[in-house]
């Protein structure tokens, strides 16, 4: 561990790894499990979840300062999860896959794009990176999203002042850590938090 002062605190061994071994893996993750010496000395196996492409996050915001919101039924936690639109990157550069998330989701584009910062998804199990962007300048695309908010289960897109986007977070209606960072981070960059 490091001090505020920058210097070493000598108590701290880390974390040591003697071995690997991957138990599951699909085009999307791959799971692995490690021997492990734990940073008190004691021996054990750390469950890692890899993402294998980084992720992206788009707190789009209107002209009158509305974010655009999505709510999307998860295969893990339900419906009703109240989101920023989001996706992996499947390959491409993180903002064109920014880019193309929100178009799906949202049937919107952006003719302004900003790289606020970068999150680390439940990194106490997981190697998860994702890049937060804030978009500005939307427009309508011609056509439909409709096919694709069917597909990932997207009930709902709408506006939400930025002001009720942060009340809505204090109660609890957004619950996504990643949206809610995503927002963190837009929120500062936009000068919210002052």
């Amino acid at each position: 561990m490091t001090r505020d002062d920058g210097t070493a605190d000598d108590n701290a061994t880390g974390w040591r790894t003697s071995g690997s071994r991957v138990v599951y893996e699909n085009r999307w993750i791959r799971v692995r499990e490690d021997a492990v010496q734990h940073p008190d000395g004691k021996l054990g196996v750390y469950g890692v979840v890899e993402v294998r492409q980084p992720a992206v996050f788009v707190v789009a915001v209107t002209d009158d300062d509305e974010v655009v919101l999505i709510t999307q039924h998860r295969y893990t936690t339900g419906p009703g999860s109240v989101e920023v639109p989001a996706g992996g990157s499947d390959g491409q550069e993180p903002l064109v896959a920014a880019q193309r998330e929100l178009a799906e989701e949202t049937g919107l584009a952006a003719s302004r794009w900003t790289a606020v910062g970068d999150v680390e998804s439940l990194n106490g199990v997981a190697d998860a990176p994702g890049h937060v962007f804030v978009a500005q300048g939307l427009s309508r695309l011609p056509g439909s999203a409709a096919e694709h908010q069917a597909e990932e289960g997207i009930s709902a897109v709408r506006l939400v002042p930025f002001g009720q986007v942060l009340a809505m977070a204090a109660a609890g209606e957004i619950r996504d850590g990643e949206s809610l960072a995503a927002l963190a981070l837009a929120g500062i960059h936009l000068g919210r938090f002052r």
